[in-house]
């Protein structure tokens, strides 16, 4: 996947994440998972895109830590999580989420994931639903077919092989050089990325029993938008109008974000304008 301009100039503009309030390494089935807590308030889990780093989300991170507790986590393999020889999956990094609240000692939370972040918040819900409150998807289809086609031939030249070029670009040299454990890992993190966005997935099934959804899209986004209208109608929206006075408005929410791509949602701030009201209700 090409790395986009936007993303390079968003993040060096941004601030560094403040430090956090507690951080640690959690055990979950061979994978020492990071995780930081930023804020007080409700929890919210933070999930990442893939390649990056719980930094992917610069300001963002900190402007949500106002009025929550927020966990951000590292992924499996990605910045300061280790990649260990399990094989990588969603539904094992939704596992490592679960772990990482049982440390904290946290029934419930919402969960926000980016990307590849929103994916596996996808298999948190899925896997346990009665663990999420509230859902914040942002950039990530319910099934793989859900990208442009762009992207999921982007997604398929992700290699050990293409791992080298990709030490020029800042999804090495800002969200893993400098944070990884054992940074001579990266040909097989690149290499098990790829193998995990060229699998097939499909939540459709379980979307419909979702807790109340916010989904996030930009208007120039990688995921199609007639996908995410599509996510939207299986969470119960868009089906009827809601009514003189709103009664029948969906407890899911839908919000295309305006000259977005993919690459600068994560750190623009009409995504917290966007998702605290939801969080908030």
């Amino acid at each position: 996947m090409k790395t986009s301009t936007a993303l390079s100039i968003l993040l060096a503009t941004s601030t560094a994440v403040a430090a956090p309030s507690a951080s640690g390494l959690v055990p979950s089935k061979g994978v020492s998972v990071y995780y930081e807590v930023h804020g007080t308030g409700d929890p919210l889990v933070l999930l990442h895109g893939g390649l990056t780093s719980l930094e992917v989300f610069g300001d963002n991170l900190t402007a949500l830590a106002k009025h929550h507790q927020v966990i951000a986590i590292d992924l499996q393999g990605h910045g300061r999580t280790a990649l260990g020889t399990r094989a990588m999956s969603l539904e094992a990094m939704a596992d490592d989420v679960v772990a990482v609240l049982d440390k904290l000692k946290i029934k419930r939370a919402d969960i926000m994931g980016y990307s590849l972040g929103g994916e596996v918040t996808e298999a948190f819900a899925t896997r346990y639903p009665k663990r999420a409150k509230r859902l914040v998807i942002v950039s990530a289809p319910f099934t793989r077919t859900g990208w442009h086609a762009e992207m999921t031939d982007g997604m398929d030249q992700i290699t050990s092989a293409a791992a080298e070029p990709m030490k020029q670009s800042p999804l090495y040299t800002m969200f893993y050089a400098k944070l990884a454990p054992k940074v001579d890992e990266w040909p097989k993190l690149v290499g098990a990325v790829g193998d995990l966005l060229r699998k097939p997935f499909d939540f459709s099934a379980s979307v419909p029993k979702f807790p109340p959804t916010l989904l996030v899209v930009g208007d120039a986004d990688g995921v199609q938008l007639a996908h995410m209208v599509e996510f939207f109608r299986l969470l119960g929206g868009g089906k009827t109008d809601a009514g003189w006075d709103g009664k029948a408005r969906p407890a899911s929410q839908l919000a295309i974000l305006p000259n977005h791509t993919h690459y600068m949602i994560a750190v623009s701030p009409t995504l917290v304008q966007t998702v605290e009201p939801f969080l908030a209700r």
